[in-house]
């Protein structure tokens, strides 16, 4: 199992300023090796690489004391929970977890890449093994959160019901009425699972949401400003997040959608990754062509299109399963002079 991996990015702040992000990645659910085979001078030439754990922001000490930026190492796993409602109450450990893991993935795509370019074909095949690793448990793990595996469990437990039912009818033509009320019993209770599993599926496949990857967004409770990055048509957090989280007390409980969202460091540099229910957001009313800041942007997005909102790359669309936002050409205010100047 793989205990800790990291991945070193960098970017821009927009001023100058530049942002270091050591991200612990994958603790789980995996079996890669704990150290990287690839060879030191490989690893210095990539454009992302390995390192060790940690977290730490640095830039222009006067500008990140104007600007109060403040990021505490550790708080992406901190357990330790503030039972008032405020804006960490939403803060997601899983969420951040599911961004880290996608980004190690981009990594290794890109480690098996350069391999290729330089002609390190035995570091390449390693690599690729080991991103097929990550993505064959990657995929399980989506199966199982988004009603993919609950699809195939609920067909299972239609086999096995048909099966159960002929045992009945023989048990019972045979009169043994012992056996034939645990069999009736053991029915019974898979007919729930399977309906259970099937509603599951159903919820994933017909989803509709209201916000879209890259969209803008403010919360409605506690007003920052942030970026859609992921989705779920449900609430997929344990339940002690939750009861933290007061999601009881939503008008829309846990059945609807929620979003992994990008908070804007200016606005609250403690927070950076929450996840938030569908009606506690809303979209800005005019085009959000403000600045926005945050250390993950630049591996998940392209750039801001023309409305204010992000790009998301490919990758991100893929995981998701959709597809490109194209903005209108022509917005309502614009005039048609452009024809009389052609």
């Amino acid at each position: 199992m793989v205990q800790g991996a990291s991945l070193t990015c960098l970017t821009a702040s927009g001023n100058g300023g530049v942002y270091g992000l050591i991200i612990p990645l994958w603790r789980r659910h995996s079996k890669l090796p704990r150290k990287n085979p690839v060879a030191s001078g490989f690893e210095s030439q990539c454009p992302l690489h390995l390192c060790p754990q940690g977290l730490h922001f640095r830039g222009n000490p006067n500008t990140l004391k104007r600007r109060n930026l403040r990021v505490e190492a550790g708080w992406l796993f901190n357990k330790g929970g503030e039972q008032e409602l405020d804006a960490s109450s939403e803060r997601s450990e899983n969420a951040n977890e599911d961004i880290l893991i996608f980004f190690f993935q981009l990594d290794l795509a890109t480690r098996v890449q350069y391999a290729l370019n330089v002609e390190q074909y035995d570091i390449a095949q390693q690599l690729r093994n080991k991103l097929a690793e990550v993505e064959g448990e990657v995929i399980r793990q989506q199966e199982a959160k988004r009603g993919s595996s609950s699809k195939s469990e609920a067909q299972d437990k239609a086999i096995s019901i048909i099966r159960l039912r002929a045992d009945l009818q023989n048990a019972i033509d045979k009169e043994n009425y012992a056996v034939a009320a645990e069999l009736r019993d053991q029915i019974s209770k898979l007919e729930a699972e399977s309906l259970a599993a099937t509603a599951k599926a159903l919820v994933y496949e017909k989803a509709q949401y209201a916000f879209r990857l890259g969209q803008k967004v403010k919360h409605q409770t506690f007003g920052y400003r942030a970026v859609v990055c992921g989705m779920d048509p449900i609430c997929c957090e344990s339940s002690s997040w939750m009861e933290t989280a007061h999601v009881e007390k939503l008008a829309r409980g846990s059945s609807q959608p929620f979003y992994q969202v990008l908070v804007d460091v200016h606005e609250d540099p403690n927070l950076l990754v929450a996840y938030v229910p569908e009606e506690n957001l809303v979209a800005p009313e005019k085009p959000d062509m403000g600045r926005f800041d945050h250390p993950y942007i630049s591996f998940l997005f392209y750039g801001m299109d023309t409305a204010g909102d992000f790009i998301p790359i490919k990758q991100l669309r893929e995981k998701y399963n959709k597809p490109r936002h194209e903005v209108p050409m022509d917005r309502p205010d614009d005039d048609s002079s452009g024809g009389a100047d052609a």
